[in-house]
C-alpha cells in the first residue's frame, strides 16, 4: 500500500506497479536527450505502447538534458508521454537535470490541462543517481509547481521494485 501526502495542492501518491499499466493523464519516460528509448522505463514504455511513440519523441529532439518533450502514449492507457532528459546518451544522470526536466513535464502537461502524472526514479538504475537523489529532485520540481496555478492535481510515484518504492515513501515522508 502506498503512501499519500499533499504538497501545495497537489496531492502525491507513492505506488508499486508497472507504470505502463497506471491511468493517469500522462506518464513519464526517463529518457535520455537523444529520446531513443532503450531499456528500462523507456523499453517498457516502447513495448507495452508502440514503437511510435519513440519516433514521435526522437523527431523533437535531441533536447538538451533537463528538457522534456511530450508525445502521444501509442497503446498505453494513458493519453500522453512526457519524456524527461535526466542525462545525455553516455553520461551520468545529475539532479539537476532531473529537477528540471520534471519542471518541464509539469508545465507541458499544464499547457495540455493534464491533471494526472505518474513519475519513475528518473535519473536512478542505470542514469547512476540513487534512488534517494532521484526522489528529491522530483519532489523539489512538484513543490516548486505547486505554488503555482498548473492543471496538474494528482502525482503518483511509481516503483518497480520495492527498493524505489521504499525509497520514494520514506522521501515523500520526510519531504517539506
Amino acid at each position: 500500500m502506498g503512501i499519500k501526502k499533499t504538497i501545495g495542492e497537489i496531492l502525491v501518491e507513492v505506488h508499486k506497479g508497472d507504470i505502463t499499466s497506471f491511468e493517469v493523464s500522462a506518464i513519464v519516460n526517463a529518457a535520455n536527450s537523444a529520446l531513443w528509448m532503450g531499456s528500462g522505463v523507456a523499453g517498457a514504455i516502447k513495448s507495452k505502447g508502440g514503437t511510435e511513440i519513440e519516433a514521435e519523441a526522437m523527431a523533437k529532439g535531441p533536447i538538451l538534458p533537463g528538457q522534456a518533450v511530450i508525445t502521444t502514449a501509442g497503446k498505453l492507457p494513458a493519453k500522453y508521454v512526457i519524456h524527461c532528459a535526466g542525462m545525455a546518451p553516455g553520461e551520468p544522470a545529475k539532479a539537476d537535470y532531473v529537477r528540471s526536466s520534471v519542471t518541464h513535464a509539469l508545465q507541458l502537461a499544464s499547457d495540455k490541462n493534464l491533471d494526472t502524472i505518474s513519475f519513475p526514479a528518473i535519473g536512478a538504475g542505470v542514469g547512476g543517481l540513487t534512488h534517494k537523489e532521484s526522489a528529491m529532485a522530483i519532489l523539489e520540481a512538484v513543490s516548486e509547481y505547486a505554488n503555482g496555478s498548473g492543471s496538474v492535481k494528482k502525482i503518483l510515484l511509481i516503483g518497480y521494485e520495492d527498493k524505489s518504492v521504499d525509497v520514494f515513501k520514506k522521501t515523500l515522508r520526510r519531504f517539506g
